[in-house]
């Protein structure tokens, strides 16, 4: 039986010995302004992201790939972090140690909001990184328009977007998996449930070895294509559900609902 989605917000309690593992994706990002390309039809410039978004656009058309993520350094630059990003903040301020973010999204909202425990699992828009050698990504916000711009590293080779394309392999998948392992609490925030793996999180969280029984939660403003795999799902958008949607116990302030950002 299809399980009702909410349109109130009751509490979600997290307990003193919960640990709550948060995915956000795109529809986080969209509510500070920054669109998201698979809701605009997909195109740039009359291009399929997935045909830019790739190694072989990489190495057919290094300054087209350049100029896309230059593109979009610049729009993330102009926005700012939404109540959605300070409520998680702010439930990383209260939850410390048990509380851990994967975002979907590349841009640095998340940390501009104050967070500190995530990882990028698709990598990171103001960092770049040598296409060919295992140096360390480095910070990069610079635009590069045109193929003389584009930099070389050390070893001679250019210097690529520290991103996962289309086809390549996602970012901090083991320290994904314990975090998923050790949660008894999963919240998606903003997610299709149509981009793989993060959309089998919800069923991973609870089915890996040593893990425990676990409450699921889905906040968006529209069903996901996973919907079925939640506890629970509310509908609205993330920045004036979050800050009012937590009961977060703790050795501080016990039994009272996080305040609004």
């Amino acid at each position: 039986m299809k399980k009702k989605a909410h349109k109130r917000t009751p509490a979600i309690r997290i307990g003193h010995d919960d640990r709550l593992f948060v995915l956000t994706g795109a529809g986080v990002s969209a509510e500070s302004g920054l669109a998201t390309f698979r809701g605009a039809g997909g195109l740039w410039h009359g291009h399929r992201v997935e045909d830019v978004a790739c190694p072989e656009a990489w190495e057919r058309d290094p300054e087209l790939v350049w100029n896309f993520y230059s593109m979009r350094r610049k729009r993330a630059g102009a926005v700012k972090p939404n109540p959605a990003h300070l409520a998680l903040a702010e439930l990383e301020h209260r939850l410390g140690e048990r509380f851990f973010l994967c975002t979907q999204n590349v841009d640095h909202l998340h940390e501009r909001a104050g967070s500190k425990r995530l990882v990028h699992m698709h990598g990171e828009l103001f960092q770049s990184r040598c296409e060919s050698c295992d140096g360390e990504p480095f910070a990069d916000e610079n635009l590069y328009a045109s193929l003389a711009d584009i930099p070389r590293c050390r070893c001679g080779a250019r210097i690529r977007p520290n991103i996962v394309w289309f086809g390549e392999a996602i970012l901090h998948l083991p320290l994904i998996a314990r975090e998923l392992e050790r949660c008894t609490v999963l919240l998606a925030v903003g997610t299709s449930g149509l981009v793989q793996p993060a959309a089998s999180f919800v069923h991973w969280a609870g089915t890996l070895p040593g893990s425990v029984a676990i409450r699921t939660y889905y906040v968006g403003p529209e069903e996901p294509a996973n919907a079925s795999a939640f506890t629970d799902i509310f509908l609205g958008k993330a920045g004036e559900l979050l800050p009012r949607l937590f009961e977060v116990q703790d050795s501080r302030v016990r039994g009272k609902r996080m305040r609004s950002p």
